[in-house]
């Protein structure tokens, strides 16, 4: 092949298309960061809507209210587009494929009980394998005694709307004390890892 003609292919590739940055998630973590007080879980009651200016739409407050359930009790309008409904009174699962929900619920319990910090990459059931979207889950602390979770999506310019999600990645952090051993559903293609004091990759398709 012509030497001439490949230097000119090399030229001419199209550069790698910047990574996609995601807001939602990282603002609510550090918001989330800055109540915690010497580590501790922060109340539901020190939650002030103005600490997350810009991404509320974004946001969530869910309510364990069975083993792997959390009852969303607040939702922002951007939940309500990709969900294609209100989901207020609904599971968090809603908005997952049918294959994803244990693992979700599987989350949301690691979250509560661990306490632990869990972030998620996510596809669409209607897209091309690309990451669309990412959501944080972070534990809150509450003076009625019920267990709460805070939650974040972010989502790339060409979500779909009215899709339903997949997990592909999920990292965790560990609060307090050691790690445990993650019980993984036999269905789910997981490989575990677990480290405590920084996120580390436990689920890949890639």
């Amino acid at each position: 092949m012509d030497l001439k003609f490949l230097e000119l292919a090399r030229f001419r590739a199209s550069p790698a298309p910047p990574p996609v940055v995601f807001d939602g998630p990282a603002q609510v973590r550090a918001y989330w960061e800055s109540l915690r007080n010497a580590g501790s879980i922060p109340m539901r009651a020190a939650l002030d809507p103005r600490g997350m200016t810009g991404v509320l739409d974004r946001v969530f407050l869910a309510e364990r209210i069975g083993r792997g359930v959390a009852q969303v009790r607040i939702a922002g309008s951007a939940l309500g587009e990709i969900g294609g409904m209100d989901l207020r009174g609904l599971p968090l699962t809603v908005l997952f494929c049918a294959e994803a929900r244990d693992l979700v619920g599987q989350i949301i319990e690691q979250v509560i009980h661990e306490p632990a910090v869990a972030e998620l990459d996510l596809i669409s059931d209607r897209g091309n394998g690309q990451v669309i979207a990412q959501l944080a889950l972070m534990p809150l602390a509450d003076d009625q005694d019920r267990k709460l979770v805070l939650g974040a999506f972010g989502f790339a310019p060409e979500a779909q709307r009215r899709c339903k999600l997949k997990v592909v990645r999920r990292r965790e952090q560990r609060l307090l004390g050691q790690p445990e051993p993650v019980a993984v559903p036999a269905s789910a293609p997981d490989a575990t890892a677990r480290r405590s004091g920084h996120l580390s990759l436990v689920h890949s398709k890639d």
